[in-house]
């Protein structure tokens, strides 16, 4: 991975981080100042805690691909370490999806008159959980690619014992 690519990751990763910590501040202040304009027509407290908590999630995949990136750079990343952060991508994408879904719920009352919108939000929650069963699938080439890098450190050790 270039030094331009792996820069230009860490600026995006830092702007999603920044972004991400501005909506949790503003979110949790209006809860807790008790100047929400709520007037009951859509349930605002609900979805600013779900929010928060989606806010979380997209944290959680930041740290991790800034440690992934970090191995990558290092020439570290097949290595069972990666598993955690890979591991912890998919927690986070599944945890946005359940978000997301709490989200389609809380909406559906107001969309009795177009149930076509609610599903599309859940198709759209199927979308997300599409993009976890992606990831999982990457993490299953990133174990074959350590069991094989493994097994050539073996050989080469074993060539080396020969030579």
């Amino acid at each position: 991975m270039g030094k331009l690519a792996v820069r230009a990751l860490r600026g995006v990763l830092v702007v999603v981080l920044v972004g991400t910590v501005f909506v949790q501040a503003s979110m949790v202040w209006t809860l807790v100042s008790g100047n929400d304009p709520e007037d009951g027509s859509v349930p605002l407290t609900p979805l600013r805690v779900i929010t928060i908590l989606g806010m979380v999630a997209a944290q959680v995949v930041v740290v991790c691909v800034w440690r992934l990136v970090a191995m990558v750079r290092r020439g570290t990343v097949f290595s069972d370490r990666a598993f955690r952060y890979v591991d912890g991508v998919i927690g986070a994408i599944v945890a946005a999806a359940l978000l997301w879904f709490a989200v389609t719920a809380v909406n559906a009352p107001g969309q009795r008159d177009d149930p076509g919108v609610t599903l599309i939000m859940g198709g759209v929650g199927v979308a997300i959980l599409g993009v976890a069963l992606i990831v999982l699938v990457l993490r299953m080439l990133l174990t074959q690619a350590v069991s094989r890098d493994v097994e050539a450190a073996r050989m080469q050790a074993e060539l080396d014992e020969v030579i």
